[in-house]
């Protein structure tokens, strides 16, 4: 399990890795005392906002935003268990708390393959399981390359050729998590995005080896909305 730690706009800089002291109640938005201790080491936090999120029509409450980022952060400490998994709490398109779980194709899949290892199937059996712990919880799941070209390509051929490796990577990983049990419905996205995105620098082998990943977001389903804004979501 690794973890990563983020400095969230200067705040709480001196607590970033034991969780900001502030009530959930307060900000909506960010780890609470009691849950940020729990979490720890294990889980940073990531302002911005991703690009999942469920279709609402309107802003969704502040009460309603507490409760899902109580239930969210909740999620975040169970994935963390995870081996393998990088754990961070995000802003979904809504504004609202999302967990974002990044395994590093390294350690999913054989160098230029898409097929799991035995390794990684350990991992994501035990991922599944959080998953279907937590199914009210949309899920997306994306995959990334570096740049590096193929060999015997044009450098054209060699983007499709990681889009086409990235969707794959994507869709291997989540026709897995179905096969352990965990709803289609849940899964509300498999998709490649290649060597867009990185996360970075592709000119170093330390920079390449981090934009080989696999991203999987948990993020709050309209049913989850519906539920937290009739305060009923537990």
């Amino acid at each position: 399990m690794k973890a990563k730690s983020i400095l969230t706009l200067g705040l709480c800089a001196t607590l970033m890795l034991s969780g900001c002291d502030m009530s959930k109640t307060a900000s909506g938005s960010l780890i609470g005392t009691a849950a940020g201790g729990l979490l720890g080491a294990a889980v940073g936090y990531y302002t911005g906002n991703t690009a999942v999120g469920a279709a609402v029509g309107a802003t969704v409450g502040a009460g309603a935003g507490a409760l899902i980022g109580h239930k969210m952060d909740k999620a975040a400490e169970a994935a963390a268990q995870v081996e393998g998994a990088d754990v961070e709490k995000v802003k979904d398109a809504n504004g609202l708390e999302a967990v974002k779980v990044t395994f590093d194709s390294g350690l999913l899949f054989a160098t230029g393959k898409s097929d799991l290892s035995s390794g990684a199937k350990a991992s994501l059996t035990k991922f599944a399981g959080v998953l279907k712990e937590y199914s009210d919880a949309d899920v997306a799941v994306q995959g990334y390359t570096d740049n590096q070209g193929w060999r015997n390509s044009t450098a054209e051929q060699s983007v499709q050729k990681n889009l086409t490796l990235s969707q794959q990577r994507a869709d291997a990983v989540s026709s897995y998590l179905k096969a352990q049990g965990v709803s289609a419905d849940q899964i509300a996205s498999s998709t490649g995005f290649g060597e867009s995105n990185p996360v970075a620098d592709n000119s170093t082998a330390e920079g390449k080896a981090q934009n080989r990943r696999v991203e999987v977001y948990l993020y709050a389903s309209e049913e989850m909305i519906k539920a937290a804004e009739a305060g009923t979501l537990k």
